[in-house]
C-alpha cells in the first residue's frame, strides 16, 4: 500500500511529519526499540512503531529506508527533532495507542 493512503487510512495518528515521498510502498508493521536490532533487522518499507522519539531514531529509519516512523504510548518528537524528520523526509506520525495495539492496527489496515 502506499504510503499516502496508508497515513489517510489512520485517521486516528496524528501527522508529525508527512514527507515528501507518499508514493513509498508500506510493507508490514515493525516493532522494536532497541536500535542495533532495527537497523539490521527492519524490512525495508515497514511501518516501524517504536516508543523512541529522538534524532537517533530518525537517522535508523532513514539508514533501514523505513517507510515511516510510528511513535507509540504519547510519544512525540521535539521541536528540533520534527525540523530533522522535514529536512531528511521522513514521515512520522503519533499515537496513545501502545506499541502492540498500534502494529496490530496497521497490520489490519495493510491486510484489509
Amino acid at each position: 500500500m502506499q504510503l499516502g493512503s496508508f497515513i489517510n487510512m489512520l485517521s486516528e495518528f496524528e501527522v508529525l511529519n508527512k514527507g515528501n515521498d507518499l508514493s513509498r510502498e508500506v510493507t508490514v508493521p515493525y516493532c522494536c526499540d532497541l536500535l542495533s536490532i532495527v537497523m539490521g533487522r527492519m524490512p525495508q518499507g515497514a511501518a516501524w512503531v517504536t516508543v523512541m522519539a529522538n534524532t537517533n531514531a530518525l537517522a535508523v529509519a532513514s539508514l533501514a529506508e523505513a517507510a515511516c516512523i510510528i511513535l507509540a504510548e504519547g510519544s512525540t518528537l521535539n521541536e528540533q527533532d520534527i525540523a530533522k524528520a522535514k529536512e531528511k523526509d521522513i514521515t512520522v506520525l503519533r499515537t496513545e495507542l501502545p506499541v502492540f495495539d498500534c502494529a496490530l492496527l496497521v497490520y489490519r489496515r495493510l491486510h484489509d
